[in-house]
C-alpha cells in the first residue's frame, strides 16, 4: 500500500453484475481494497422475497459468496481488504457464511459485520414518537400510504467500516449503507480521518459515487460510445484516493473500456439532484470539484468541498403496493386514436368501469409512419395497465376480457404481450429519520461497538457557500440544424419515483450555448411528454454540465412504474436524438 494513496477497486455496480469482475480486479493489477456495491432500492424488496421463499437466514446477495471463493486466498496473500454491502437484509447471516467459507478454504481472515439499519421492528413505535416518515417526493406521511411495510432500512455511513478496519478486519460485511460509504470508509481508515475532515470526506464521497456503478464509469452506457476503443474485457474502475480527498479514477492496464473526462463526468451526474450531495457523514458539493485528464485512462479530481452532514438519515422503505396487470395491443394503419378509444371504452365497459381499480394507465405510443413501407411502419401500440389491492380484480378476469374483444372490436387486433394473471408490485417510499434514532453497531470477534452518527457528536457546524459563475451568452450569426447528441453527452437514471437527466458539454463554448439554450421550458418543448412533470434545473459550471430532476415521472419507483423504461435509463438518449439549431462554431469544434 502506498504511503500517499489508497487504491480502491469496485467489482460490482448492481445485483447481477459480472461475476468474474472480482477475480479480474484482484488479479489484474495492484489494489488495496476490493469493494462491491450490490444494493438498489428495489434490491431490498428482492431480498425480502428471498427470505420469504428460502428462510429467515437468507436475505443477502448470494453471488458475492461465489466471488469470495474465487478471490479470498489471493486477497489474503496480497493484503487486500474486502468491503461489501452484500449483507443486504441479513449481514449477520452472511458474515457467518463468509466465515464458514474461509474455514473450508483454510484462509485465516478476520470478518466483521455491521447492522442497525433495519427499522422494520421499530417503525410503528418510531411513528408514535413523532417520526412521520413523510415521502420525500410526495410529501405524504407513511400512515396515509394505506400499504403494508415490507422493508425499512436506514442508509448508514462510513464510520462503522473505518472502525472495523481499525480493529483489524479483513472483510467487512455491510447492510444498507450509502453506496459511497464503501470507498469513504476505506479512505478514512487509511488516513485516519476525523469526523470533521469534511473536505477530505467529500472528495472520497465523490470518488465512491463515481466508482459505485462499476463499468458505467469506464465506458459503459456512455453517450459517445464510439470513443471507447473496445468493450471486450472492459475494465472496472479504480479510485486512487489521497490524504486530502483528491483522487484519480483509472482502471487496470490491458483492459477494455475508457476512462476520460467524459466517462467520469457522466457517472458523476448519474442519479443526483442538486449539486449538494447529501450523505450521513458529509455534504459534498459537486459544483466545486475540478477534473483533469492527466494521461490515458487517468482522470484526476481535486477540490471537492464538504460541509457538515444533515441532521437526518435517509430511509429506504418498500411497501406492498397491491397487484397489477396489463397488456400491450398493436394498432395498425388509419384512425389510430379512434381505434384506441374504441377499444378502451369497450374494455372498461365490460369490466364494470375504471373506478373499481386503484389506478388505470392508458398510454398510446405513436410510432407509425405516413405511407408505411413495411407492416411494422404502420403500427402503434396501446398499453393498458390496471392496479388494485384486490388480486382478483386485476387477475385473469382482466386479460380474459381483453381477449374477448379480439374478434369484436377494432380491425387488425393483436396483442404484443401474452395474457397474464397479474402480479404484486412494490412501492418505493423514500423518507428521512432523525439521526438520534439510528443505532448502528459493529460486530467483530464477539465484540460490539456502537457507531454514533456524526451529527450527534456536537461538532461545530461547517457550511460551504458556493457561487456559480456568470456564463456569457454565446452570440452567433450562423446556425445549423443538428442532433443534440452530436454535440452533447447525457446520462439519466432513476431516483425512486423521480429521474435525473444530466447533460454535459465537451468545450467551454458549447457549454455557453447549452447554459442559455437548455432551460426547463426548452427541455419540455424538446421532450413534450415531459411537460406534465415538475422539473428542477441545476448548474455545475465546473464540469460544463446541467442536471435536470424530473419529479414523479416513475410514479412510486421502478417496480410500480408503468413506463416502458421504468428506470429512465434511456431518457438522456431520447434528448440526444432531438434536432436543434446550434451555432456553427460549436459544431465545428466537436
Amino acid at each position: 500500500m502506498s504511503k500517499n494513496s489508497i487504491r480502491i477497486g469496485n467489482c460490482s455496480g448492481f445485483y447481477g453484475d459480472k461475476l468474474s469482475a472480482a477475480k479480474e480486479m484482484v488479479e489484474g493489477g495492484p489494489i488495496d481494497v476490493l469493494t462491491g456495491d450490490y444494493l438498489a432500492e428495489l434490491t431490498m424488496a428482492i431480498l425480502y422475497n428471498q427470505k420469504l421463499q428460502r428462510g429467515e437466514d437468507k436475505g443477502y446477495v448470494g453471488t458475492f459468496l461465489k466471488q469470495l471463493k474465487e478471490v479470498a486466498k489471493t486477497c489474503k496473500e496480497k493484503n487486500i481488504k474486502i468491503i461489501s454491502n452484500a449483507g443486504g437484509l441479513n449481514p449477520e447471516s452472511m458474515a457467518k457464511e463468509v466465515a464458514s467459507i474461509l474455514a473450508e478454504m483454510n484462509v485465516d481472515a478476520n470478518v466483521a459485520y455491521i447492522d442497525g439499519d433495519n427499522l422494520i421492528d421499530e417503525i410503528e413505535q418510531l411513528q408514535t414518537q413523532g417520526e412521520t416518515f413523510e415521502n420525500i417526493d410526495r410529501k405524504i406521511p407513511l400512515s396515509e400510504s394505506g400499504c403494508k411495510v415490507l422493508t425499512a432500512n436506514t442508509y448508514l455511513g462510513c464510520w462503522g467500516i473505518k472502525e472495523a478496519l481499525d480493529l483489524g478486519a479483513d472483510i467487512v460485511i455491510c447492510p444498507r449503507v450509502t453506496d459511497a460509504s464503501l470507498t469513504m470508509g476505506a479512505a478514512a481508515w487509511k488516513f485516519n480521518w476525523q469526523r470533521d475532515d469534511y473536505d477530505a470526506l467529500a472528495g472520497s464521497l465523490a470518488a465512491g459515487h463515481i466508482i459505485e456503478c462499476g463499468a458505467q464509469t469506464t465506458g459503459g452506457n456512455y453517450s459517445f460510445f464510439e470513443e471507447v476503443p473496445t468493450f471486450k474485457n472492459i475494465g472496472y474502475p479504480i479510485a486512487e484516493v489521497e490524504k486530502d480527498g483528491s483522487f484519480t479514477i483509472t482502471k487496470h492496464p490491458d483492459t477494455g473500456g475508457l476512462v476520460s473526462i467524459g466517462t467520469v463526468t457522466a457517472q458523476l451526474l448519474y442519479e443526483i439532484a442538486a449539486p449538494e450531495y447529501l450523505n450521513p457523514d458529509v455534504i459534498a458539493h459537486f459544483d466545486t470539484l475540478k477534473m483533469k485528464q492527466v494521461s490515458d485512462d487517468r482522470v484526476r479530481i481535486t477540490g471537492c468541498k464538504g460541509s457538515s452532514p444533515p441532521s437526518t438519515h435517509k430511509v429506504c422503505i418498500n411497501l406492498a403496493g397491491g397487484y397489477r396487470n396489463g397488456m400491450e395491443l398493436i394498432l395498425t394503419g388509419l384512425d389510430i386514436e379512434e381505434k384506441a378509444k374504441t377499444f378502451s371504452d369497450a374494455l372498461f365497459d365490460i369490466l364494470g368501469g375504471k373506478e373499481q381499480f386503484d389506478d388505470v394507465a392508458i398510454e398510446l405510443y405513436r410510432q407509425e409512419k405516413e405511407n408505411p413501407q413495411s407492416n411494422e411502419e404502420a403500427m402503434a401500440s396501446l398499453r393498458i395497465n390496471v392496479t388494485s389491492k384486490d388480486p382478483n380484480k386485476v387477475g385473469r378476469i382482466f386479460t380474459a376480457k381483453v381477449i374477448e374483444l379480439g374478434l369484436a372490436n377494432y380491425p387488425g387486433f393483436y396483442s404484443k404481450s401474452a395474457p397474464g394473471s397479474g402480479a404484486p408490485f412494490i412501492l418505493y417510499w423514500p423518507a428521512l429519520i432523525n439521526s438520534k434514532h439510528v443505532k448502528e453497531t459493529l460486530h467483530m470477534d464477539e465484540k460490539t461497538v456502537p457507531i454514533i452518527p456524526t451529527n450527534q457528536l456536537g461538532l461545530d457546524n461547517v457550511s460551504c457557500q458556493t457561487e456559480q459563475p456568470k456564463i456569457p451568452q454565446l452570440v452567433s450569426k450562423d446556425y445549423k440544424e443538428i442532433h443534440f447528441g452530436r454535440i452533447y453527452g447525457t446520462r439519466s437514471g432513476d431516483k425512486g419515483g423521480c429521474a435525473n437527466l444530466g447533460v454535459w458539454a465537451k468545450t467551454d463554448r458549447a457549454y455557453e450555448f447549452l447554459y442559455h439554450f437548455l432551460t426547463v421550458d426548452r427541455l419540455k418543448q424538446l421532450l413534450p411528454d415531459m411537460a406534465q412533470f415538475p422539473i428542477d434545473r441545476y448548474e455545475l459550471a465546473n464540469i460544463n454540465s446541467l442536471n435536470f430532476y424530473v419529479h414523479g415521472i416513475l410514479q412510486d419507483g421502478v417496480s410500480s412504474s408503468t413506463r416502458m423504461d421504468a428506470q429512465a435509463k434511456s431518457l438522456g438518449e431520447y434528448l440526444r436524438a432531438k434536432l436543434i439549431n446550434a451555432p456553427v462554431e460549436i459544431i465545428e469544434e466537436r
